[in-house]
């Protein structure tokens, strides 16, 4: 079981790298104020893990929170993916290129490719492996990729992926991929832990906040964290920001985080890796 201490406390990556298992993710978050508030509040407060996307076209406004902050560029984890519509080698490159400029940053520390996408995503990881060992970006890695997609991937890459950021909640754990990632270094991540906002009709998740005297989000928050996932909640509410953070003083038995396992049912709220148009 990895060690879970503070909200600045990292897992290590298969490369060495520190990454902070716990961030703010800006998906929906508007370009702008919102996400630059967001992301300012975050910092100040002490996160230290930021996580965006160019299909989010809030990157701008990423990179002003990060400056205006209180805390050095280096000491904060910046994320960002590449588009499918940029997948490709030359086009991963500008896409990246592009992401930094407007970050206004001379570097990423994850760069991951957004969804599978075939033998488009092998010629995208081979430009990512040359923007690592560019040391332009600190690690790279991908997000919705099934086991299946990892082992194509893996046929041609040099590099394992660091990262395998996956929709991950009590009802869609998918242990064996999490166990297949474990065995190859590739670090698990969730995204929608909260199920959409599903979670909080849950009667489990209510009998364990009231048990341990948290709220449902900080009872999933944990639990994620406890199983080794990297998680990046997402919100534009300054309360909302510091109550998700409030998850290291108390931790989930070993029973109560087998109760949350067993609400498996694999359902997805976001799109299927193997079955998406876009």
């Amino acid at each position: 079981m990895k060690k879970i201490t503070d909200l600045q406390g990292t897992f290590e990556l298969h490369n060495g790298v520190q990454m902070p298992y716990f961030g703010l993710g800006v998906y929906l978050s508007k370009d702008g104020n919102e996400v630059t508030n967001a992301v300012k509040e975050a910092l100040n407060h002490g996160y230290r893990h930021i996580d965006t996307a160019s299909i989010y076209n809030n990157e701008k406004g990423v990179g002003i929170g990060v400056e205006e902050s209180n805390i050095e560029r280096k000491d904060v984890f910046v994320v960002s993916k590449v588009w499918n519509s940029d997948q490709g080698y030359d086009t991963t490159l500008k896409a990246f290129d592009d992401s930094l400029e407007r970050l206004g940053m001379d570097y990423l520390d994850l760069y991951l490719i957004h969804w599978p996408k075939g033998d488009r995503s092998k010629e995208t990881w081979r430009a990512m492996e040359r923007l690592y060992n560019e040391k332009r970006v600190r690690s790279i890695g991908v997000s919705n990729f099934l086991q299946h997609h990892i082992e194509d991937l893996l046929t041609e890459a040099d590099i394992v992926p660091m990262v395998n950021q996956m929709e991950f909640h009590p009802y869609l754990v998918q242990q064996e991929l999490v166990d297949f990632c474990n065995q190859k270094g590739i670090q698990y991540e969730a995204w929608s832990p909260m199920m959409q906002g599903k979670i909080f009709d849950l009667d489990v998740l209510k009998d364990l906040a009231n048990k341990y005297d948290k709220t449902v989000a900080q009872i999933v928050l944990h639990w994620d964290l406890q199983k080794g996932v990297v998680t990046i909640p997402k919100s534009v509410k300054k309360e909302r920001i510091i109550s998700n953070a409030t998850i290291f003083d108390f931790e989930l038995t070993p029973e109560d985080v087998q109760l949350l396992d067993s609400l498996d049912k694999g359902q997805r709220f976001g799109p299927d890796p193997d079955n998406f148009d876009f």
